[in-house]
């Protein structure tokens, strides 16, 4: 699947930069989803034995809700809000994938209120879910400045 965002230009997109960043590709995102990938290598430090880590789960799954703000903030001639996770509720990692495999994940916007956003995440490795979970997410106020 081609990426409308892709390893070249992703940083243009989310504030975390290498090693920190766990998405390298945006395949879709309308209004209230995304799907991003993330290729693993075995030099990703969530990596452990061979196996990528609930840790970098939680991270992949926040990062493509970073990389849907700021593409849509883009899209939309907004500055990106940075966004920090208030909280993780109902996390199920069903297996770790390999370190040499592809993600994808989907994140869903369930509800928004104020600077408060929760979503729904799905992460698919070779079209099977390994993990899903919900995060409030919390977006520091932003103006609509143009960026």
């Amino acid at each position: 699947m081609k990426g409308i965002v892709t390893v070249k230009n992703i940083f243009e997109y989310i504030p975390q930069r290498p090693p920190m960043a766990m998405v390298d590709t945006l395949y879709r995102a309308d209004e209230l989803s995304a799907v991003s990938g993330l290729h693993l290598s075995k030099q990703n430090i969530f990596c452990e034995n061979g196996r990528f880590t609930e840790p970098g789960i939680i991270e992949n799954i926040a990062q493509t809700a970073a990389l849907h703000s700021g593409y849509m903030a883009r899209k939309n001639n907004t500055r990106p809000a940075v966004g920090f996770i208030g909280a993780i509720k109902r996390l199920t990692v069903y297996t770790l994938p390999l370190s040499d495999e592809l993600l994808e994940t989907t994140i869903t916007v369930v509800s928004r209120f104020d600077n408060a956003t929760i979503i729904k995440g799905e992460v698919k490795c070779n079209g099977r879910l390994i993990a899903e979970g919900e995060m409030n997410i919390f977006l520091q106020n932003n103006k609509k400045a143009k960026a």
